[in-house]
Formats: C-alpha cells, structure tokens, sequence
C-alpha cells in the first residue's frame, strides 16, 4: 500500500516534463495492479490548481482537460481516495506534537502525512523531500527507486 504524490501525477500527465516518462510507465502499471494504492482529495485539488497554472505549464490545461485526466486515475480499480475519520483530530495533534516547526506551506504535506498515518499507509511516491520531516513516513522518489 501506499499514497501518490501531486507531482508525480503532474509528471506523468504533461509530456513537457522530463520525468515524464518514469512517471507515466509508474502510473499506468499502478492502475493495472491489484495493490491498493491512495491519494488524497487535497491532492486531485492541487493537480488542478498546478496542472492550469500559467506560470507552471508552458501550456496550462483547461479544468476541463485536468479533470478528465484525474478521472482517468480515479477509475482506477485499486486506487482510493482516503478521507479523514473519526480519528483525524488525535492523529493530526499527535503529528503536531511530535514534529516541531510544521507551518506555513508544508501544512499541506502535514495534512497528507496525517491521512496516511491514520489509515496506516507508509509509503508516499514523491519528489517533494519536504516529507522526510515525517518519521512515520517512507519517502519514495520516483525517479531514483
């Protein structure tokens, strides 16, 4: 089990990207495999906010076209979108507690860690290192594993 970062879904989908291509061979073998895997609904939201962002694509997409590519992923069989529980109050103050300095941006990392940690998942793929902060999680770069 484990959870997919926004930026390897932004890799995979747009071809101008130069990790594109171990992005997409990832993801397509993700969405034929029987293991459980998750993302948040945090990050479908932030690969539409990125995906039609002039300043990150050279040719930003409609919300349109970034919405039909992350359906694609949602139909994924294995795939599930976790979501808080019951939980998620003592879950996010123990993560708080643990780890020191968790503000400003890396609140939107904290939240993932923190859904992951809730529902037991330990493996992120990402690029972005700011998860090493979380001792709980283990950090996997796409590109490098």
């Amino acid at each position: 089990m484990f959870a997919v970062d926004t930026n390897v879904l932004l890799y995979a989908a747009d071809k101008s990207f130069s990790e594109h291509v171990r992005c997409r061979r990832l993801l397509e073998k993700w969405r034929r495999q029987a293991l459980p895997w998750f993302t948040t609904w945090a990050i479908v939201y932030e690969f539409l906010r990125v995906s039609t962002h002039p300043r990150v694509f050279t040719r930003p997409w409609t919300t349109r076209e970034a919405f039909r590519f992350i359906e694609g992923v949602l139909a994924s069989p294995s795939l599930s979108v976790l979501e808080h529980t019951s939980r998620h109050a003592a879950v996010a103050a123990q993560t708080l507690a643990e780890i020191s300095e968790l503000r400003g941006n890396i609140l939107h990392d904290a939240h993932t860690a923190i859904l992951m940690r809730e529902h037991g998942i330990r493996r992120i793929y990402t690029r972005d290192s700011d998860f090493q902060r979380f001792p709980f999680l283990e950090v996997v770069d796409p590109l490098t594993a």
